[in-house]
C-alpha cells in the first residue's frame, strides 16, 4: 500500500471511530520526522469544549486502535489535542456553531477585489455562509474560502 493509502485509511478509521463516540474530527494532519510518521489530530465535541484529559484518553484509545489494524509498517508518532479557542472553520457545521460571532477569513482568490473579510456570520446555507459587516449582508461560498477563524474578543 502507497503512503497516500495509508494516511487516507488511517483517517477514515480515525474519523469512524471519532462520530461512534459523537465527537468532531477538526484536522488530521500527518508529516514524516526521520523516517517516523507523525499524526496530529485536532478533535473537539459538537458543542465544544474537549478537556486534556479526554484527549489523553483518546490517544491512548486511537494508538491501540491503530496498533491492532497494523496498518503502520514501522514506528509512529500520535498527538491528539483540542483546537482551541481559535479553532479553524471548515465545514458548514463549523460556520453554524459560530452563528452570530465574529470571524476572520481568507479567500483562494480575490472576491470584490479582496483576500480577507472580518464580519459576523448571519446565516448558514448548504454552500455559503453570510458575513454581516457594518449592516451589509455578503454571501460567500464555502468552496471559495481558504481559511477562517473566530475572533475571540
Amino acid at each position: 500500500m502507497d503512503k497516500q493509502a495509508i494516511i487516507d485509511e488511517l483517517e477514515n478509521i480515525i474519523r469512524d471511530y471519532l462520530t461512534l463516540r459523537s465527537l468532531d474530527l477538526v484536522e488530521f494532519m500527518h508529516r514524516y520526522e526521520a523516517g517516523d510518521l507523525a499524526l496530529r489530530i485536532l478533535v473537539d465535541k459538537p458543542q465544544g469544549g474537549i478537556t486534556l484529559g479526554e484527549c489523553a484518553e483518546l490517544n491512548q484509545e486511537i494508538g491501540r486502535i491503530l496498533d491492532q489494524r497494523q496498518i503502520l509498517p514501522g514506528s509512529y508518532i500520535l498527538e491528539v489535542s483540542s483546537p482551541g479557542l481559535d479553532r479553524p472553520l471548515k465545514t458548514k457545521s463549523d460556520f453554524a456553531r459560530c452563528l452570530n460571532k465574529k470571524v476572520h477569513l481568507f479567500f483562494i482568490e480575490p472576491l470584490d477585489g479582496k483576500l480577507e473579510l472580518e464580519g459576523i456570520i448571519s446565516q448558514v446555507s448548504q454552500g455559503s455562509v453570510y458575513i454581516d459587516k457594518a449592516g451589509i449582508q455578503t454571501e460567500l461560498p464555502l468552496a471559495k474560502i481558504r481559511k477562517a477563524k473566530q475572533i475571540i474578543e
